[in-house]
């Protein structure tokens, strides 16, 4: 007879990399994904009984800010991610080429949570940046001597065990009211090519134009933030329509994602989109200080978000687990329950509710299911799970309200 470390039975398994959508079992030993099947026989030291629940792979979520108590932004991966059922984050660009060695010291060996990233085009990453809209804070392009094509390059070939591509903030409170963009914008491009690797571009009250971004990357390279209502919007504010240069960036396989951040997910935004048939490639969550306790919270609740615009559960999970993971080029590593690999393990919760949810300008939607995490095993060993301080948090919500003046797509009023 079999023995097993863990046992997970009676769950609904969502795996979409191996096309498995029904009720099995799914073993673990030796911190790997021993067998996954219907009334799986054997002992186990732990069995999990996850009736009327889903299990999935662990969840990928390639966009939080982790470098913890050194970037202000940045917020403990293991509380946030791992407890809310990610077992992969992506940390982007928190770190650049000159503060990078205390991002793998300080949190890449210090998180239970597999902790990968994107390294920012500025040497200085986030280390003294704040969110774009604000020209009090320094920004990370302020100085296009901060921002340089060979340190980049050269750190990401030494360390390409946890760098999996570039990222570039295109805002101009960040670049000498936009001074720089346009040519950090051509450096960030020309490092992730030299390197093979994927562009994260954020891009919002940016001078750069749609017809270079999303409209000069390439394929493969990511455009977050994709569903903001503000200046740079994929949405034509007359024609409420996605933007052209947005579609042929899509037709060329530049992948969108959610990135939902502090300001970057606006209801009526995703909802026009979605109608337009026009879905995200991958659903994260742009976890920071300011979005970890509202309007984020973690990403079951962003993936609730995108029930409520009309995705189904499944490919929910796909843009979950295995598209961030193919994002990354990861795929053969995370984003599965294949047997044989690391025993990355999701539970999910739908709940039944009537509330409502806010976006990140507090737009309110109200929703009937929520998604939640209920119970994750990291490479085999149980994680614990966390929950947000409040659900909703009125608190967030009303501070959030100030960014109501600056939306070109919007409700018509709130």
């Amino acid at each position: 007879m079999n023995t097993y470390d863990v046992l997970i039975r009676n769950g609904r398994v969502i795996d979409p990399a191996n096309g498995i959508d029904d009720n099995l079992d799914v073993a673990i030993k030796g911190g790997c994904i021993a067998a996954v099947g219907d009334g799986l026989e054997g002992d186990a030291t732990e069995v999990f009984d996850a009736a009327r629940k889903i299990v999935t792979p662990g969840l990928v979520d390639i966009h939080i800010h982790g470098y913890d108590k050194v970037v202000p932004l940045a917020v403990d991966v293991d509380h946030y991610c791992l407890g809310r059922g990610v077992t992969t984050a992506v940390d982007a660009g928190s770190a650049g080429s000159d503060t990078f060695p205390g991002f793998r010291a300080f949190s890449v060996d210090r998180f239970k949570t597999r902790l990968l990233g994107f390294l920012n085009i500025s040497r200085l990453g986030l280390a003294c940046s704040g969110l774009g809209g604000d020209n009090e804070i320094p920004g990370e392009l302020d100085m296009l001597k901060f921002v340089n094509t060979k340190t980049c390059i050269d750190v990401i070939e030494a360390n390409r065990d946890i760098l999996v591509g570039v990222k570039i903030r295109l805002s101009d409170s960040c670049a000498n009211d936009g001074a720089n963009e346009q040519e950090s914008f051509e450096r960030a491009v020309s490092a992730a090519r030299e390197v093979d690797l994927p562009l994260m571009t954020h891009h919002s009250f940016s001078t750069v134009p749609l017809e270079d971004c999303p409209g000069r990357i390439r394929k493969s390279d990511i455009y977050t933030h994709c569903y903001h209502g503000f200046p740079s919007t994929i949405i034509n504010p007359d024609s409420r329509a996605i933007e052209e240069p947005v579609r042929r960036a899509r037709d060329n396989g530049v992948r969108f994602d959610i990135g939902f951040g502090q300001g970057s997910f606006n209801w009526t935004v995703a909802e026009i989109a979605a109608d337009a048939g026009f879905l995200p490639d991958t659903i994260s969550t742009d976890l920071h200080a300011g979005t970890c306790e509202g309007p984020a919270y973690d990403m079951p609740s962003v993936m609730t978000r995108l029930l409520r615009v009309g995705m189904g559960l499944p490919e929910i999970i796909q843009r979950s687990t295995i598209e961030p993971a193919r994002a990354i080029s990861w795929e053969d590593r995370i984003g599965t329950l294949g047997v044989g690999r690391e025993a990355d393990v999701t539970v999910l919760n739908v709940d039944q509710v009537d509330l409502e949810l806010e976006d990140c300008q507090g737009q309110m939607r109200r929703i009937t299911e929520r998604i939640v995490a209920s119970a994750v095993w990291r490479a085999g060993v149980r994680g614990v799970i966390t929950e947000p301080k409040r659900f909703p948090n009125p608190d967030i919500l009303k501070a959030q309200r100030g960014w109501w003046p600056r939306l070109l797509v919007r409700d018509a009023s709130l």
